[in-house]
């Protein structure tokens, strides 16, 4: 294959920490499939390069010294940014991690997990999957049992509740139309009527919709 021809993944990294952040330029820079765009330390700075540069994936620290990713998530979103967003993070506690989550992130990564793992999840966010390990599917399952009674809204169907399930676990769309044995088209079309139940637009959003109010179907 000419090397041309290999679409590459643009992505903005957005880290206040200097070294930090040309280190994880390099380091990404060296994968065929990703192309890196300037990177910058503060939502203002991203907000601009987003403005500028076609981006498909941000790579965004939370703690951002004198503010946190949540004003970035809020502004790109109203500006109209529709590409991925990986939180890449030192660590969250139990409600940062749901705020991120509702705001329509595709994964958390924690900072001290192997550097190679991360081209993993950009790759896999960019499949249209979610990033998130146990102890954050943990948190998000501990803080909704503390959560009142909600209107569970739409029944679910029992294709739905499988499928969801599949979701809950990480599972790709490939992958779960092999667990329950239907085409990778029927997974696809099951997923757009649980967003089209719930509201949302993004699997992150149902899987935190699903922790809410559809705890029995998991």
């Amino acid at each position: 294959m000419n090397p041309q021809a290999i679409h590459k993944t643009r992505i903005l990294v957005v880290d206040d920490h200097a070294l930090f952040r040309e280190g994880l330029v390099r380091l990404l820079a060296s994968e065929p499939d990703f192309e890196l765009v300037p990177s910058c330390a503060t939502s203002e700075e991203a907000l601009r390069v987003l403005e500028s540069t076609p981006t498909d994936v941000v790579l965004l620290d939370y703690d951002l010294g004198s503010e946190t990713g949540t004003r970035f998530l809020v502004q790109a979103s109203r500006r109209g940014f529709e590409g991925k967003v990986l939180v890449v993070t030192a660590g969250l506690g139990d409600h940062e991690v749901a705020e991120v989550l509702r705001l329509g992130v595709t994964g958390i990564f924690p900072k001290h997990n192997p550097p190679s793992l991360l081209a993993k999840a950009i790759r896999k966010v960019m499949a249209g999957e979610i990033w998130l390990d146990q102890r954050f599917l943990k948190i998000l399952v501990q803080e909704s049992r503390g959560v009142g009674p909600e209107e569970k809204g739409h029944r679910l169907s029992e294709r739905e509740s499988e499928v969801l399930r599949l979701v809950f676990e990480g599972l790709a769309n490939k992958e779960i139309a092999v667990r329950l044995q239907v085409s990778e088209s029927s997974v696809k079309a099951t997923l757009q009527q649980l967003f089209s139940k719930t509201g949302v637009r993004t699997r992150s959003q149902l899987v935190r919709v699903a922790l809410e109010r559809y705890r029995d179907y998991l």
